[in-house]
């Protein structure tokens, strides 16, 4: 049946949904004026071509309903004006706008609802990026329910703490407003989590240990780490193997880092995720896919490995202007991008793990097989790494070739990865009794100098030891600070109250490659 409006000037009706900024939403009131005048159909308030589109979606939606909008001029407002609208999540809030402009749907009906979805030209609703952040912001906000389509209905729950509605398409939802059928509700306690994959285990790892030893150190306190050795050593599996020795994600960290990939578009099936990323980007990346970035900026590598693992493999081959752009977000933990009309910063708090070769040929260190690499190739090679950004990398490690007896051997060599998860763990609750008083900060390496005064203070011994150690290899402030940091990280391991010469002697090995490799 074709129904239309009847009577009256002017009718006026507003409804609201979300939009997302960052991986921060805000919510934006859609408004629909209908008057007489020519039948045109316009959209206002900053829309990007997305929106602007939506009128095409809106109307075919309608129509295909076997509802007909008046011969009106139809005005759709998007409040606040003053922000740019991207995206073809607000489909859904127009669509129920106009209609209710149209006295198709009761006004009062709509006043306190929050409407997100994209409409296909059939009335289905398909999914948007961005509705956990969307839905984490609801949660602020005085409303009756939140409807979202199907395939976000999940994600949308993680949030809770409000009444989240699943629509397959624009006839339900309005079914649900007219008190005909009530839409189904999406509980977060009815909410599955992602189940952990199983990662690569340590144990697979032959030999060793010295690598195995400090990416252990480098998982307990959250620290950078830079691994050098000929081809073929084992620098990729051992990298790929951290995430299985870093401890659980946190609830509020498995948000975050949920609301990044949701906000990116690659969440999957719309579940919590409670695996730590591991990011691991081609060396051909540009500064944009690495940083984030674009006319519209979405989040980079260093973003989506938030609370995760970023792994450079073959680090030197990753062009200099790129590498120089991880300053920011390895000091801050977030990055910056700035637009011409707008600024926002996305969360950018990962563990580094590079790995590359001595020299072109890979062969510089190694004992077996003669180098056939110039001094001047190897030290032009070396350069393509700043020594800014190598500071910023707190663990330096020689990963040597494996002999043939370790490889042969039938029997397990080291600790498998759930012992040593044990030993991080374990460390890791020591520094968040240390850092309690501290919001945001988690891991030794996150702490500030002044803090690193306070709270790592030298015996004698130590103190004399890094004298040396300072002076010998001509370090600077910031590795200063840095060898300090792993010494505490060293000593949470060993469950020592305070650094001592030990703890310190074990850090400095981690930066000896300094001088005597890199110059």
């Amino acid at each position: 049946m074709v129904r239309t409006l009847a009577g009256g000037l002017h009718m006026l009706a507003r409804t609201m949904s979300m939009a997302v900024f960052g991986i921060d939403s805000y919510p934006v009131e859609v408004e629909t004026d209908m008057s007489r005048g020519l039948p045109t159909f316009s959209i206002v308030g900053l829309p990007d071509s997305a929106v602007r589109e939506s009128k095409q979606r809106v109307t075919s939606a309608i129509s295909n309903l076997g509802l007909r909008l008046p011969g009106k001029r139809i005005t759709v407002n998007m409040a606040p004006a003053g922000r740019r609208k991207e995206g073809p999540g607000f489909d859904l809030a127009i669509a129920v706008s106009v209609l209710s402009a149209a006295g198709l749907i009761p006004t009062e009906s709509i006043s306190d609802i929050i409407l997100i979805g994209e409409l296909a030209l059939d009335g289905t609703l398909r999914p948007v990026q961005g509705v956990l952040s969307m839905a984490d912001r609801c949660r602020g906000l005085d409303h009756s329910g939140l409807i979202v389509p199907d395939a976000n209905s999940t994600e949308a729950a993680v949030a809770g703490g409000q009444p989240v509605y699943s629509a397959p398409d624009l006839a339900s939802v309005l079914d649900h407003l007219h008190g005909r059928l009530a839409l189904k509700g999406v509980s977060a306690s009815t909410v599955s989590c992602s189940t952990p994959s199983r990662s690569p285990d340590f144990s697979d790892v032959r030999g060793q240990e010295y690598a195995k030893r400090a990416l252990e150190v480098a998982a307990a306190g959250a620290h950078n780490i830079l691994m050098i050795g000929a081809p073929g050593s084992g620098k990729t599996m051992l990298a790929r193997r951290l995430p299985s020795i870093l401890p659980p994600m946190q609830l509020e960290e498995s948000i975050e880092t949920t609301k990044i990939h949701s906000v990116a578009g690659l969440l999957e099936d719309g579940m919590l995720t409670q695996t730590r990323p591991f990011r691991a980007p081609h060396h051909t990346v540009s500064d944009a896919g690495l940083i984030g970035g674009g006319s519209v900026p979405s989040p980079g590598e260093v973003s989506l490995a938030h609370n995760g693992v970023l792994f450079l493999d073959e680090l030197p081959e990753f062009r200099r202007n790129v590498l120089e752009v991880l300053r920011q977000p390895l000091e801050d933990g977030s990055v910056t991008i700035t637009r011409a009309t707008s600024s926002m910063t996305f969360p950018a708090r990962f563990t580094l793990a590079a790995a590359m070769n001595p020299c072109p040929c890979g062969f510089f260190t190694d004992p077996a097989r003669s180098c056939a690499c110039t001094g001047p190739q190897i030290q032009r090679y070396l350069h393509r790494i700043s020594g800014p950004l190598l500071d910023r990398i707190d663990i330096h490690v020689d990963v040597a070739p494996v002999k043939y007896g370790e490889l042969a051997s039938e029997l397990p060599t080291g600790d498998p990865s759930r012992v040593i998860r044990d030993r991080v763990i374990a460390a890791r609750e020591r520094q968040a009794v240390r850092f309690a008083k501290s919001p945001g900060l988690f891991s030794n390496s996150g702490m500030s100098s002044s803090m690193v005064r306070r709270l790592c203070p030298l015996d004698t011994a130590a103190a004399s030891l890094l004298k040396s150690a300072m002076e010998s290899c001509s370090l600077s402030a910031r590795a200063y600070d840095r060898i300090i940091k792993v010494s505490r990280t060293v000593a949470d391991l060993a469950g020592a109250g305070s650094i001592s010469e030990e703890h310190v002697a074990e850090a400095v090995q981690y930066r000896s490659l300094d001088r005597d490799y890199w110059l």
